[in-house]
């Protein structure tokens, strides 16, 4: 189901080139827009994210920059009082001297704040270390002439320079994430996620879900883009409004981040679970496509611990059916993953060249060899055996039955290999095997096994906890 479920999201992101363009907007008519950027300590990176944000090519009336200094104790409330002092009138710095309750009541706090202004007619709710672009801002305004609009958002990159192994499977990741998936979300008329690094909010959109976003959840920005599509506003992604970010340049980094985000998305699943499947309720939310895609990427643990069961117990019961069953099953795989490799880089090419390694690796090497055997047995059933025959030792036809068992079990065992490496990462002198073992593991495994171990926290009911990830201003010159 995973499988034909990308394929079938790439096939409708390639349709995205046929929707009708949107009209450029007059700058009198571009909305007041006030930007709220939640922060806590990011002294290193928050300076230059408000030197973007005043520089954009956007009228200077009709933009205000909110930073909200969730109790820091860097020196960033020193860095944005410096940039309210050079940029008075529009940028304002907002303090809270209680801090430390998460991201979306640090948002909060600023959309309360600037509320009492009334002089906005969008805000834009962005993260401390991102760069927007020269006309990011601007493409994704003038989607708000159209009145059905609540909410657009960006395309958020990879942008750590030099960027290390990890950081470009990221950039992969994106390209396949965002500049495919959000198009397909186009397209069916239904988004998943506003990403919380970049999303535009029409006022009156907001103020229909209570003017305030979620604190229940640890995915605010998914429950926000939900609510006001469930309100009858349109939510709309902007491709070409490009917004660079720095990602986790080490495994445990990136497990605690998509920990983070999975378990979220596990609690909206929930929280939501009237909508899934009733267009009576949710109308697009609620079609079979878009619960498709969603329960595709949430139910991936599930879905691959059951794929290894199956093919062990038809392995016992019938051998050679489940080696038919087994071929069957690679010779989709192989189809999908070039399929949606290549469609991948076809969404973004300058990615592309920077990432197709990464790209190509990304289910690992151990299951680009079981996809070779799947296709030529003979790679093994001849080859192998025929070097362990010289070599004087006797296979008998075991070897056939340890590799097919093998390729069986790894569906799952791949998800605790990823755990492995994390653990493996975090040992004093073993840890710079990671990137390699990343490689011959797989990237998909890896967050996959995040993906479980979400689910185990969830079921387990153990402490919501918002970790902040690391920045240090690594984006490099990314315009």
């Amino acid at each position: 189901m995973p499988l034909l479920t990308g394929c079938y999201q790439c096939l409708l992101a390639s349709l995205h080139w046929f929707r009708r363009p949107v009209p450029a907007a007059e700058e009198d008519t571009l909305p007041r827009i006030a930007v709220v950027v939640p922060a806590w300590n990011e002294g290193a990176v928050v300076g230059r994210t408000i030197d973007t944000l005043v520089a954009l090519e956007y009228p200077a009336d009709r933009l205000r920059v909110y930073v909200v200094d969730d109790a820091s104790t860097d020196d960033t409330p020193a860095v944005v009082r410096e940039r309210a002092e050079r940029h008075p009138g529009r940028v304002f710095h907002l303090r809270r001297e209680q801090g430390g309750e998460g991201k979306a009541h640090t948002i909060n706090h600023g959309l309360r704040q600037v509320r009492r202004e009334g002089s906005y007619e969008a805000v834009l709710v962005i993260d401390a270390d991102v760069i927007f672009t020269e006309r990011s801002l601007l493409r994704m305004a003038r989607h708000l002439a159209d009145d059905r609009v609540g909410a657009v958002s960006g395309y958020i990159k990879e942008g750590s320079r030099p960027a290390n192994y990890l950081n470009r499977f990221v950039t992969y990741e994106y390209v396949n994430a965002q500049a495919g998936a959000r198009r397909a979300h186009n397209v069916l008329g239904a988004q998943l996620c506003l990403p919380g690094g970049a999303e535009l909010i029409r006022r009156e959109a907001l103020d229909a879900i209570g003017g305030e976003i979620d604190t229940s959840t640890l995915a605010e920005d998914t429950v926000t883009t939900l609510r006001l599509q469930l309100e009858g506003w349109k939510v709309v992604y902007e491709p070409h409004a490009i917004v660079w970010a720095e990602e986790p340049r080490d495994v445990d980094g990136l497990w605690r981040q998509r920990l983070r985000w999975a378990r979220g998305n596990i609690q909206v699943t929930w929280r939501f679970r009237g909508i899934w499947l009733r267009r009576d309720r949710a109308g697009r939310l609620g079609s079979v496509s878009f619960a498709l895609i969603w329960f595709s990427v949430l139910l991936m643990p599930i879905l691959m611990l059951l794929a290894s069961a199956s093919l062990v117990a038809l392995f016992v019961w019938d051998r050679e059916f489940s080696v038919d069953v087994f071929r069957g099953l690679w010779a989709i795989n192989v189809f999908t993953y070039l399929y949606v490799t290549l469609s991948s880089f076809s969404f973004d090419p300058a990615a592309a060249r920077r990432s197709w390694v990464q790209g190509f690796a990304f289910p690992g090497l151990i299951s680009l060899a079981i996809i070779a055997y799947a296709l030529w047995p003979p790679i093994v059933d001849d080859g192998v055996a025929g070097l362990l025959e010289d070599a004087g030792v006797t296979t008998q036809g075991a070897l056939r039955d340890t590799v097919l068992l093998f390729a069986y079990v790894w569906l799952s065992a791949s998800m605790l290999a990823a755990w492995l490496v994390r653990r493996l990462e975090r040992v004093r002198g073993l840890a710079r095997l990671a990137p390699a073992l990343v490689y011959v593991v797989g990237y998909g495994p890896l967050l996959c096994a995040i993906a479980a171990a979400a689910w185990g926290k969830q079921i387990g009911r153990t402490e919501m906890v918002w970790e902040k990830t690391e920045k240090t201003g690594a984006i490099g010159d990314v315009a």
